[in-house]
């Protein structure tokens, strides 16, 4: 290894390619970045690939404001793309949980393409598992034998939703099916009729279509609506009974707006399109689902399709968690409960066998908490501030209205408690210190002398390069300030204090200074000035520079905490004490500034 500016530099950093070539041309002084060497000339951007006829949008001006039906494709969709598929346990497991929270269109899985999705459906028909209020969905390709298995599998559900899908883009229709657009058009009427077809055999069972053109967003607009519109004819679409036309975006390939245009374009081109539930379905190739979800509903869109916490191919389907959330952060009501996310989330990673990312939104493990000490500062002012408001308004304060610097939503409403809203580490600074001691201990520290303590942690954390918890916080605390007024080079082996005229104050000592004992004796205005007094005549001058003192609870048995800033000689320093008694508090305070400067 080599190192340059006294940091060694990593074999496989060095390794990585650097981008060499001139800067380009005209670029600002201020932008020094070089083109890389990777061939970007290899891909088309979006408007090459397909047709945006829209040129007059509206969705840009609109605003989200009810929840579409969502509808969860974990047991299909996001099932495909488990290492593990899941088996009826598991999927059992998940489609309760999914009943649980509110959802009330499932789709439950691909029949005609496993012997254990075409089992779990029929388990679902015969066990009594299905409420009468959900709606069970299942998806097939557009062949006849496949349409066949499927059918076969729901026989005995009351309701179903079946799934038609065919690809429709040309690369797929060139490459894939090897079929020009009025052979792939005709493929799709066919497969449509034999369902309709199939669907009638099924006596007592209502029986609804959906239909996916698979890669709608590479495909020529037209060629969608000519086909969707045809499906719409064939099934007999009515209001009462409406068609579902999804529109995938299969492969991400251009920003969210693009996506937007499109389902705009079909919201406003479709025939019959009260008799059409116009559905999306995005994936997250580029990392803008959940943004392509929610334009698509500002554009039309009345349904979605996803998975819980992303899970899908590739880089996933979108996430319905972080939808869901958004508009409730939005004061929207998401019509799914999430209100215990972790349940939820101990769910998904039994049955996917796949951890939440713990800066996943809303249900990560870090995404409540601040360890930057100026994140911590304004979090703690905010709580504070949040319930000053809730006194004022007369209110609970998970009923006020939510205004926390950093927190979009408050981490309560989803089942999360406050604990790990500050976390300490060597980033963190005196207010979220002081907030944990506070929130855990009942230590309430003088403004003055947080810094003092923060430095202390800065040491602490930076030495062992790990978190401190609450626990280990009160135990640093404790050892730093409370245990050498008990326990110093200097300790008091017994005192006493008395006003002994109105306004004067006598306090007696017996001063213990490495093993050999003294009797001392000061008179003062107070206590602590007496008790100093007494000191002086030992040769300690003692300035208090600052004191205060408080409760740590309620009733006669709570302890007290004392905290006093001492000028000791020429050293300044801070001590805390810890007792029932607050006098005993105070001094044992005084003590251990005493105790830590001596030390010093």
């Amino acid at each position: 290894m080599t190192a340059s500016h006294g940091v060694a530099q990593h074999e496989d950093v060095s390794r990585a390619p650097r981008p060499s070539a001139a800067v380009p041309q005209g670029a600002p002084a201020w932008n020094p970045q070089r083109p890389s060497a990777m061939p970007h000339h290899r891909y088309r951007p979006a408007h090459e690939r397909v047709a945006l006829p829209l040129t007059d949008r509206t969705w840009p001006s609109r605003q989200l404001k009810q929840a579409p039906l969502w509808v969860p494709v974990d047991l299909r969709d996001g099932n495909q793309a488990l290492a593990e598929p899941m088996d009826t346990e598991r999927k059992r497991r998940m489609f309760d949980l999914l009943v649980t929270v509110g959802f009330k269109e499932i789709e439950v899985g691909y029949p005609s393409a496993s012997q254990t999705d075409f089992d779990f459906v029929r388990h679902l028909a015969t066990s009594g598992a299905v409420p009468e209020d959900v709606t069970i969905s299942v998806f097939t390709p557009a062949r006849r034998d496949l349409i066949d298995r499927t059918i076969d599998s729901i026989e005995g559900l009351p309701r179903t939703l079946v799934h038609l899908y065919t690809a429709t883009a040309p690369v797929w229709r060139d490459v894939v099916l090897g079929r020009s657009r009025t052979e792939v058009h005709q493929l799709i009427l066919d497969a449509g009729t034999h369902l309709m077809r199939r669907a009638d055999q099924l006596r007592g069972a209502d029986v609804r279509f959906e239909f996916s053109p698979e890669v709608f967003n590479l495909t020529e607009p037209d060629f969608v609506l000519e086909v969707c519109d045809s499906m719409t004819e064939l099934w007999e679409a009515s209001p009462d009974r409406p068609v579902v036309h999804n529109l995938p975006a299969t492969v991400e390939i251009a920003t969210p707006n693009v996506y937007a245009d499109q389902i705009e374009y079909m919201h406003r081109h479709l025939a019959r399109r009260d008799s059409v539930i116009l559905s999306v379905h995005p994936h997250n190739d580029r990392g803008t689902g959940v943004a392509c979800a929610e334009l698509a509903v500002l554009a039309g869109a009345q349904r979605v399709e996803g998975c819980l916490f992303g899970n899908g191919e590739r880089t996933g389907n979108v996430d319905l968690v972080t939808l869901a959330l958004n508009l409730y952060a939005q004061g929207v009501n998401p019509m799914i409960d999430f209100s215990d996310i972790d349940a939820v989330r101990e769910v998904v990673e039994h049955c996917n066998r796949l951890p939440v990312h713990p800066r996943h939104p809303y249900a990560g493990d870090l995404v409540h908490t601040a360890f930057s000490g100026t994140h911590q500062d304004a979090i703690s002012k905010g709580m504070a501030h949040h319930a000053k408001r809730a006194a004022e308004l007369g209110v609970l304060a998970e009923e006020a209205p939510w205004e926390v610097p950093y927190l979009p939503i408050d981490p309560s409403d989803i089942g999360r408690t406050y604990e790990e809203v500050i976390r300490i580490n060597s980033q963190s600074g005196k207010g979220g210190i002081a907030h944990l001691l506070h929130t855990h201990h009942g230590l309430d520290l003088p403004k003055a002398m947080r810094p003092d303590f923060s430095r202390t942690v800065q040491r602490a954390t930076d030495a062992s390069g790990r978190e401190l918890s609450h626990k280990d916080l009160w135990e640093l605390f404790r050892t730093t300030y409370i245990t050498p007024g008990v326990d110093g080079r200097l300790t008091l082996a017994s005192w006493e204090t008395g006003e002994v005229h109105p306004g004067e104050h006598e306090f007696t000592c017996v001063l213990r200074t490495d093993g050999e004992e003294r009797t001392l004796d000061g008179t003062g205005n107070g206590p602590l000035s007496a008790f100093t007094g007494a000191l002086a005549t030992a040769g300690i001058t003692v300035d208090i520079l600052t004191y205060a003192e408080h409760s740590t609870g309620t009733g006669p048995g709570s302890p007290a905490v004392a905290y006093a800033e001492c000028r000791v000689g020429d050293d300044i320093c801070w001590g805390a004490g810890w007792d029932t008694s607050i006098l005993s508090a105070s001094v044992h305070a005084v003590m251990a500034a005493v105790n830590r400067a001596r030390r010093g």
